[in-house]
């Protein structure tokens, strides 16, 4: 981007009402970041990447002229959520223009026969998730940090959650509805894309078209209870969060966490004993046979309280990538690994803490996936240079557990590793110059 199309893409959006534009240091340098620094390898690639003008609609006809401006001047555009994601999906690798989505943030409508809602990008999933409690709906799939993250950013960006045990993953069908879809070109359009068409922009981080709007199935809301079970024994705890997974047991989140784990994080979950750590969220009426399991395993129970009862954090911030955020604070030497554990799942885990011993503490997830249970695993793993860690995956290859790499920053390599031409195919359709976020699309490229 050269001096001179930087001053003539200025001056053209200055006088654009409603479209607040920064160009001080530190907001160029504050929203080109991300949460990429959990990646030791990331963050040598990352810091020095920084746009040169940042951009605030607050309406749709600000991302029209934003979008139209970047076409004509032949600009890069990053979209920008709450910057919440680990792998750089919203670094500007090649600066230009951030397109902050903040402001669009209205729930324009909640269907009361089916439950679906359409909201706009830049809406607060805690605030999304207000508004849908209070006509008796929730989210169902939700990152650690739904306070902060954008609904917007977490269809962009995000891939499975808390919600996972029962819903499976983002992209499986069914969770995503439609899309609303500003297209990067000198006219730029605006599209109603349905829910086929809508998936080659799940998880796209955002290369392929700017999301305005999203219409996503919900569920009926529950009281959740929050529940620690400690066990001495890991395998122990593994066979119960099996048996609690396969009970007729109504379950958002199974979290299992390593001892070591357990003692680095805040005690809002229940004091720390120097066991294993199970968390559990579940309905009320499930309370007594989680006891019940947790009695017959020789495990200890503790009903922490209903999650609505909480005025700050909880347990799903203790979850997911919550968890290796609480271990970096403790020491920053410590990264992480995001992996699908193959069945049965002891023996691996026991392989490799044999020859990692305390550099590989484990932290397992119970997700769904077709329709069966499956253990993801989110290990916290100490940092001992690039080979190392080189190492550590691809030994985890050798023993059949599948990686989805959080070291990288392209979207094919930090997911199955393929190119996917639907996600290739909408680009040209949306973005024919290839100005959205470049860099991070392989199949582009």
């Amino acid at each position: 981007m050269t001096p001179s199309s930087l001053d003539a893409l200025y001056n053209e959006l200055k006088v654009v009402s409603d479209l607040e534009l920064l160009r001080d240091r530190h907001s160029l340098q504050q929203f080109s970041r991300d949460a990429y620094s959990y990646s030791p390898i990331l963050r040598p690639l990352l810091d020095p990447c920084c746009a040169e003008l940042v951009a605030r609609p607050h309406d749709l006809k600000g991302v029209h002229a934003v979008a139209e401006a970047c076409a004509r001047h032949q600009v890069p555009l990053t979209v920008r959520g709450a910057g919440t994601g680990n792998y750089g999906q919203s670094v500007p690798l090649s600066g230009g223009v951030i397109l902050l989505m903040g402001a669009l943030q209205v729930v324009r409508y909640l269907d009361p026969a089916t439950g679906a809602v359409t909201v706009e990008s830049g809406c607060l999933m805690r605030d999304l998730d207000q508004v849908l409690r209070r006509q008796g709906r929730q989210l169902r799939l939700s990152p650690s940090t739904w306070r902060s993250a954008t609904i917007g950013g977490f269809i962009a960006g995000g891939s499975s959650g808390i919600g996972s045990i029962r819903w499976g993953f983002l992209r499986d069908p069914g969770h995503l509805l439609g899309l609303e879809v500003i297209t990067l070109e000198t006219v730029s359009r605006q599209l109603r894309l349905s829910a086929a068409k809508s998936e080659s922009l799940n998880h796209a981080y955002g290369t392929n078209g700017i999301i305005t709007a999203v219409t996503l199935a919900t569920a009926p809301a529950e009281e959740w209870q929050e529940v620690a079970v400690d066990c001495e024994n890991w395998s122990t705890m593994l066979q119960l969060a099996h048996h609690y997974c396969n009970s007729a047991l109504s379950l958002q989140l199974c979290t299992l966490l390593d001892r070591h784990i357990v003692e680095h994080l805040p005690r809002w979950c229940g004091p720390y004993a120097g066991l294993h750590r199970l968390l559990l969220l579940v309905t009320a009426d499930a309370l007594e046979t989680v006891k019940q399991l947790a009695l017959e395993a020789r495990a200890t129970f503790l009903h922490v309280g209903a999650e609505s009862g909480r005025h700050s954090a909880g347990l799903r911030e203790l979850t997911w990538n919550h968890t290796t955020l609480h271990m970096r604070a403790a020491n920053s030497d410590w990264t992480y690994l995001q992996l699908l554990l193959p069945q049965p799942e002891l023996a691996v885990m026991e392989t490799l803490q044999q020859e990692w011993k305390h550099h590989l503490l484990w932290h397992l997830e119970a997700v769904r996936q077709g329709g069966a249970t499956r253990f993801g695993a989110i290990p916290v793993v100490r940092w001992r240079g690039v080979n190392d860690l080189e190492k550590l995956m691809a030994r985890c290859r050798e023993l059949g557990i599948v990686i989805f790499n959080p070291h990288v920053f392209t979207v094919e390599d930090g997911g199955l590793g393929v190119v996917d031409s639907h996600q290739v195919e909408a680009k040209h359709h949306h973005d024919p110059l290839g100005l959205l976020n470049p860099g991070k699309l392989r199949g582009w490229m």
